[in-house]
């Protein structure tokens, strides 16, 4: 059996990226991922980049990370109505301001995407999507694009993030997982999030084993909760000069 922690999604929060950290540290991994969105939204987008760039874990870009980057006037982000346009816009002109030219520039040097193996489980690493840094695949999205997603993925499991919300469900031969997020969850949970994935074989032989006593890698996702001041977080925000708004956010988990 290997167990693997996952965190993405971030945005700045440092107090909520030291706790995720503090606990992963406490379990007995095989390794830990992070996928993306470093900065955004939160008050200290330079903690986190330094703490995450010191722990050495691999991480790869979010769509967040690319526009404050490469100082793109945007986060590709999608916003509902004009007030939550105002508002992200506010956040990417803090975020851009606030990253530092060495910080950006290690931004720059992450890759999109990453493919690990484990027990034989062929597992992608992603952002938003295999197609786009910035793809809402949210768990409610009409079935027909996970499984066009599917039939076009080469491996076995794909991680994910971008959305904030966990879920887990089988498309064709792929195991999809959204690891929810660390910094800026929305299932109305102010806790962080990250999930630890569990791979393993078991020897009785399934439907699409060739044979019995054939053993073949069983794949499981468990989304962790973690308690931490977010009244810290939130104070770093006003601080920042960001909207009240997004303080609110961290404290409802919305």
């Amino acid at each position: 059996m290997k167990r693997v922690a996952f965190f993405s999604d971030i945005h700045a929060n440092l107090p909520a990226l030291q706790a995720v950290l503090a606990d992963i540290e406490s379990h007995d991994l095989d390794g830990s991922y992070c996928l993306g969105d470093l900065v955004g939204y939160g008050g200290d987008p330079n903690g986190v980049i330094d703490l995450v760039r010191d722990s050495g874990f691999p991480t790869i870009l979010g769509n967040y990370d690319q526009g404050v980057a490469w100082e793109t006037g945007d986060c590709g982000c999608f916003y509902p109505d004009e007030a939550a346009k105002r508002v992200g816009e506010a956040s990417y002109t803090f975020s851009a301001a606030a990253v530092t030219d060495e910080n950006k520039a290690w931004l720059r040097g992450l890759e999109r995407e990453l493919h690990i193996d484990l027990e034989g489980m062929k597992i992608h690493l992603v952002h938003g999507s295999p197609r786009r840094i910035n793809e809402y695949l949210l768990k409610d999205r009409d079935d027909r694009t996970y499984e066009r997603l599917a039939a076009a993925e080469t491996d076995d499991v794909l991680v994910f993030g971008h959305t904030h919300q966990f879920w887990q469900r089988r498309f064709g031969h792929v195991t999809f997982v959204n690891i929810g997020s660390v910094g800026r969850p929305k299932d109305g949970d102010p806790r962080a999030g990250y999930v630890i994935l569990e791979v393993g074989k078991r020897d009785s032989a399934g439907p699409d084993v060739a044979g019995p006593g054939v053993a073949r890698p069983e794949v499981s996702a468990h989304l962790v909760r973690v308690a931490y001041d977010f009244e810290v977080a939130a104070r770093a925000i006003l601080n920042a000069g960001l909207p009240p708004s997004l303080a609110e956010r961290v404290r409802i988990g919305r």
